[in-house]
């Protein structure tokens, strides 16, 4: 039997490589998923590519109440429930020192990061399954310290606080909630740091960064949604409020 069969899955940043790459796995699986990003067009494409009769997509501001009470119903009325909860959706902000960073950007990277994320468990756990998942994604950012990425840093510590609060609240219901911890991962949103931290010397940035990991490398988006596939089935049924950390050894130095 696969490993979310008859299952409904939501995903936010949908559009992205993570949320991608996890919703292609998801449906391998057996699962039915809603895809959420703020882009339509980007979001079309990602359905189209996909090729599943069984995906569906609800464009949506994650920082925005409203915008999250539609993304959860839609998945109801598509599909008639929700069992996993993907709580993906993310920005990075941009690379400056904390006195030199602006601080309408503090509040965007937080408005997503951290409100995003709150909120999507604040409207999708009710209408959710009792023995559910949600996967939060936070970052080794979320555990450990780096300079001039303060709002992401910020951001991703505060996921944190949100899942280990909602895995004790959902737990009478049987309702698993946990976060998945990234090192880099070879994405667009790496790109955008590593060209942050090294202005036209992005891809030397990144050979410094990967001599940092002790396995030698960036995690790649398949990884991060093989450790996401876990805590989202019946596997990891015995796993809530944990951090499970996916960085070839990056945290542990």
């Amino acid at each position: 039997m696969k490993k979310l069969e008859n299952k409904v899955a939501i995903i936010t940043g949908g559009a992205g490589s993570i949320g991608q790459i996890t919703a292609k796995l998801f449906l391998e699986e057996g699962a039915k998923v809603m895809l959420v990003d703020l882009k339509k067009e980007a979001l079309q494409k990602a359905v189209k590519d996909l090729g599943s009769e069984h995906v569906a997509y609800s464009v949506a501001d994650v920082s925005k109440a409203e915008d999250v009470q539609r993304y959860a119903d839609a998945t109801v009325k598509a599909f008639g429930k929700i069992d996993v909860f993907f709580n993906n959706a993310g920005i990075e902000g941009v690379v400056k020192p904390i006195a030199e960073y602006p601080e309408e950007m503090f509040d965007k990277v937080i408005a997503v990061n951290v409100k995003g994320a709150w909120l999507g468990i604040k409207y999708v756990l009710p209408q959710m399954n009792d023995g559910g998942s949600i996967i939060n994604t936070s970052s080794v950012a979320g555990i450990n310290g780096s300079p001039n990425v303060s709002a992401y840093i910020t951001s991703k510590h505060a996921v944190v606080g949100i899942m280990r609060a909602a895995a004790v609240e959902a737990a009478p219901r049987k309702i698993r909630v946990n976060s998945v911890h990234p090192s880099p991962v070879d994405n667009r949103m790496m790109r955008s740091l590593e060209e942050g931290f090294a202005p036209g010397h992005a891809e030397a940035a990144q050979k410094e960064l990967e001599k940092t990991i002790p396995l030698g490398r960036y995690a790649t988006p398949e990884e991060i949604a093989q450790a996401v596939l876990f805590l989202a089935c019946d596997d990891s049924r015995f796993i809530t409020g944990t951090t499970m950390v996916v960085d070839g050894g990056l945290s542990v130095q």
